[in-house]
C-alpha cells in the first residue's frame, strides 16, 4: 500500500477519512449480521437473494470507498469477496460451509486492515486470505454451466477488476440504452459542508444519476483536494447542468465504448463500478443504498459533541451562579420583581436541561452495536471449544453514550469469553447433568433511571466458591475457612492475575481480564455485580451512567468543606445518633437494617477538623456484607454538576475523581467512592465500585 500521507490533503482529506471509517463501521456491522444469517441458510435449496444482494452491495461499497482513500489491501479483499458473492447471486455456486467460513475470516482481516489504517499501523498480510477467496471463485467458475461471457479471468497477481460490456441495461438511469460518459470534479469547501454538500452526498447524487465507473481523489498544488468521478448515464445534460453551484463541474467524455469502459474500470482506483448487468439499478431505492448517504442523517465528529457538552457545562455553572445571585436579590427587590426573575430563572433551567438532553440524544447509539459483535465471537469460540452454544440478545435498542460503547467493548468481550470457557459445560457434561446439550448465553440491556444495565448470563456450571477460596488461600489473598459471599467472590476473581485455570486457552486462563473489566467499569463510574449458583449458571450485571459529562450529585459538608458524591453510587442517606455508634477492634459500627454497618469518617481520611454533635449523616455505599457508611457532617442537598476531570498527575489525589463549581466561585471536589472505600478498608481486596455498589 502506498503511503497515504493524510496531512497532504489538508483538513478536507482528514474529514473524508473520518467519513470513510464511519461508513466502513456501518457496512462491517451489516456484513457481520448478514454473514451469520447466510450461515444459517447453508444447505438449503434456495438462499434468500435479498441477503446476497445486501452482502454484495456492502462489499461493493467497501471496495469503492477503500479505493478512494488508496487503501489497496481493503480494496483487494472486498473485490474478491464481491466476486464470490456475484457467483452466488448468479447461482454459479451454492453457499457452503467452506465458503461462508472464508467470507467470515476475510471480513475479520478486512476489519483489521481498516483498523490499521485508522491507527497508523502496518496492515496485516492478506495474501493467504486472498488466495482462499480466489480459490473459491475459481471453483465456482469451473463448475458453472455457462460462465459469464463478459468477465475476464482473474489470473494476474495485480488483481485487475472484472469488466463488463458498456451497454447500459434497460433499467439504467434515464431509460436510455446508450449511456454517455461524463467526468465530474467536486471541490469541497467549508461553506458547502455547512449546507450538507460533501463528497458523500455528491457520490450519492451521482449514483442516482448513473453508474460511477471511476472515483479518484487528487491533491492540488495548494494543498486542497478535488474528487474526480467518471460516470456513465443515460440522463440528458440538462439534468445536472445546474450543479456547478455546488462546486461540481463536468465535461463530456467520448461515447461509452468497450475500450473506454474497460480503461475506466480496470484503473486501480475504479471505485464503484458494477461487474454484471444486474448489479446496477440506480432507479431502485434499496436499503443498502439509502444507508450510504441518507438525506436526513449527518455524521458528527464525537470531539465536536464533547466541545458542545463542555459549553453546556459552562452554562450549567453560569446558571448555578445566577441562582446564588437571585438569593441575595430576594431581600433587596420588590416581591413582584423577584417572582418575575425567579420564573425566568426556572424557565432557563428547564430549557438548559432540555438542551443537555438533546445533545445527549445525539451522542446516543444503540447498545446492539456491541451485541452484534458478540455473535462473531461466540461463533468462533463455539467451533474452537466444541460446545453447543445459543446466544440470546435482548434490549439491543437500548441507547448509551457512544464513548461508553467504545470503552465497554473489550470488557463485555472478556465476560462473554469467560462464559464460554469457565461457565458452559461440554455437551457430554450437560447430558450427564440432565441439561439440554445446547448451552445458552444471554446478553440483555435495559435502562434504569439514569443508568443502563447490561447483563451477561449463562446457564452453565456456576462459580465454585470453594475452588476460588482454595486458590485464593494458595496466593495468600485470604486466610481462614470463612464462607465467601458473591461480593467477596467478585473481589477475588477481579484480583490481578487471579485464575482458577491450571492451563490457559485462547479464551481465558491467563489471570488477566477480570481485573481490567472491574477497573474499566470503575473508571466509567459504573457498577459490577455478580450472581451465581453452582450448577445453574452465572450472571454479571454492569451498570453504567448514561453520560460522564454532567451528573446528578449529592452535596455534603465535611469539616467545613463541601464535597460532591455521584448520586448513582449512594444507596441511601441516613441520620445516625452519635450515641448509637459502637467500637469493635478499632472500627466504628452502627446497626443498620438488622445488620452491622462499618463507618468511615471522611474528616479523618482527608485530615480535616472533626465536628462534634448529637447526630450526623451517613451515605450508605453498597449493600449486604459489603456495605460501608461514609460519615459526613450533614447532607446539603442535590445538585446537577459539571464533572471536570483532574488530569494533571501533580494534583491527582486518591479518592478524588474530579471537581465542579456550584456557582459561588468555590471549587467542590467530586469524590471517587471506590478509592475511598479501598483506602478506608486498609488495602483489603476490594473491587470498589466494581463490587460494592
Amino acid at each position: 500500500m502506498s503511503d497515504p500521507h493524510p496531512d497532504n490533503g489538508g483538513d478536507f482529506f482528514a474529514q473524508f477519512l473520518d467519513d470513510y471509517f464511519a461508513e466502513c463501521d456501518e457496512h462491517l456491522t451489516l456484513v457481520r449480521r448478514h454473514l451469520l444469517a447466510l450461515e444459517e441458510q447453508v444447505g438449503r435449496p434456495d438462499v434468500d437473494p435479498a441477503l446476497l444482494d445486501e452482502l454484495f452491495r456492502s462489499f461493493h461499497t467497501l471496495k469503492g470507498i477503500s479505493a478512494m482513500v488508496d487503501l489497496s489491501e481493503a480494496e483487494r479483499l472486498a473485490h474478491h469477496m464481491e466476486s464470490y458473492l456475484r457467483a452466488l447471486r448468479q447461482k454459479e455456486a451454492r453457499p457452503g460451509v467452506e465458503g461462508v467460513e472464508t467470507l467470515m475470516a476475510a471480513t475479520t482481516v478486512l476489519e483489521r486492515v481498516i483498523t490499521a489504517r485508522r491507527t497508523g499501523e502496518a496492515p496485516p498480510a492478506i495474501d493467504t486470505t486472498v488466495a482462499r477467496l480466489r480459490a473459491l471463485h475459481s471453483e465456482s467458475a469451473a463448475t458453472a454451466e455457462q460462465p459469464a461471457p463478459l468477465q475476464t479471468a482473474d489470473a494476474s497477481d495485480t488483481d485487475a477488476e472484472h469488466v463488463r460490456s458498456p451497454a447500459r441495461p434497460s433499467g439504467a438511469a434515464g431509460g436510455s440504452e446508450h449511456a454517455r460518459v461524463w467526468r465530474f470534479e467536486f471541490v469541497p469547501t467549508p461553506a458547502l459542508s455547512e449546507r450538507g454538500v460533501n463528497v458523500n452526498s455528491i457520490r450519492a447524487r451521482l449514483q442516482e444519476l448513473g453508474e460511477i465507473l471511476q472515483a479518484t481523489p487528487h491533491v492540488r498544488g495548494d494543498g486542497g483536494i478535488v474528487f474526480e468521478f467518471v460516470v456513465a448515464t443515460g440522463f440528458e445534460e440538462s439534468t445536472f447542468a445546474g450543479w456547478h453551484e455546488d462546486n461540481l463541474t463536468y465535461t463530456p467524455v467520448e461515447e461509452a465504448t468497450a475500450d473506454t469502459t474497460e480503461a475506466a474500470t480496470t484503473n486501480g482506483r475504479a471505485a464503484l463500478s458494477s461487474d454484471t448487468d444486474e448489479d446496477s439499478h440506480p432507479t431502485q431505492a434499496t436499503p443498502a443504498a439509502s444507508m450510504l448517504s441518507p438525506s436526513n442523517v449527518v455524521r458528527v465528529d464525537l470531539a465536536r459533541l464533547d466541545e458542545l457538552m463542555r459549553l453546556i457545562g459552562a452554562l450549567v455553572t453560569s446558571r448555578a451562579r445566577l441562582d446564588e445571585s437571585l438569593k441575595h436579590l430576594k431581600r433587596t427587590v420588590a416581591p413582584a420583581e423577584w417572582r418575575a426573575l425567579q420564573e425566568t430563572s426556572l424557565a432557563m433551567s428547564r430549557q438548559l436541561r432540555d438542551l443537555r438532553e438533546g445533545v445527549m440524544r445525539v451522542r446516543m447509539v444503540q447498545v446492539g452495536e456491541i451485541f452484534e459483535r458478540m455473535r462473531f465471537v461466540v461463533r468462533d469460540l463455539t467451533r474452537e471449544s466444541g460446545k453447543e452454544i445459543r446466544l440470546e440478545l435482548l434490549g439491543q435498542e437500548t441507547e448509551i453514550d457512544k464513548f461508553l460503547v467504545e470503552r465497554m467493548t473489550d470488557p463485555l468481550l472478556h465476560l462473554v469469553r469467560n462464559a464460554v470457557s469457565h461457565g458452559l459445560e461440554t455437551v457430554e457434561e450437560r447430558a450427564a447433568l440432565g441439561k439440554p446439550p445446547e448451552g445458552k448465553i444471554t446478553l440483555r440491556a435495559a435502562t434504569s433511571g439514569d443508568n443502563v444495565l447490561i447483563e451477561i448470563a449463562d446457564d452453565g456450571r456456576g462459580i465454585d466458591a470453594e475452588r476460588v477460596a482454595a486458590r485464593a488461600r494458595e496466593r495468600g489473598l485470604i486466610s481462614g475457612d470463612e464462607r465467601l459471599d458473591e461480593a467477596q467472590l467478585l473481589e477475588l476473581i477481579c484480583a490481578p492475575g487471579f485464575s482458577t485455570r491450571d492451563e490457559a486457552d485462547r479464551a481465558s486462563g491467563r489471570g488477566v481480564g477480570m481485573d481490567v473489566v472491574c477497573s474499566t467499569v470503575e473508571e466509567l463510574g459504573g457498577t459490577l455485580r455478580l450472581a451465581t449458583e453452582k450448577g445453574r449458571g452465572t450472571r454479571f450485571t454492569v451498570g453504567l451512567p448514561l453520560t460522564l459529562a454532567i451528573a446528578e450529585a449529592l452535596i455534603a459538608s465535611v469539616g467545613g468543606q463541601r464535597f460532591a458524591f455521584p448520586q448513582t453510587v449512594v444507596r441511601e442517606v441516613i441520620e445516625v445518633e452519635a450515641s448509637s455508634v459502637r467500637v469493635l477492634e478499632n472500627n466504628e459500627i452502627v446497626s443498620y437494617r438488622g445488620e452491622v454497618l462499618p463507618l468511615v469518617r471522611l474528616a479523618r481520611l482527608f485530615d480535616l477538623e472533626e465536628t462534634t454533635g448529637d447526630s450526623f449523616h451517613v451515605f450508605v455505599i453498597g449493600g449486604g456484607a459489603n456495605a460501608v457508611g461514609l460519615v459526613v457532617d450533614r447532607a446539603v442537598g442535590q445538585r446537577e454538576v459539571v464533572v471536570r476531570g483532574l488530569n494533571d498527575p501533580l494534583v491527582k489525589v486518591a479518592g478524588v475523581a474530579g471537581a465542579t463549581d456550584l456557582g459561588d466561585g468555590r471549587v467542590v471536589l467530586i469524590l471517587d467512592v471506590a478509592a475511598l472505600k479501598h483506602s478506608a478498608l486498609g488495602g483489603r481486596l476490594a473491587a470498589g465500585i466494581g463490587t460494592a455498589i
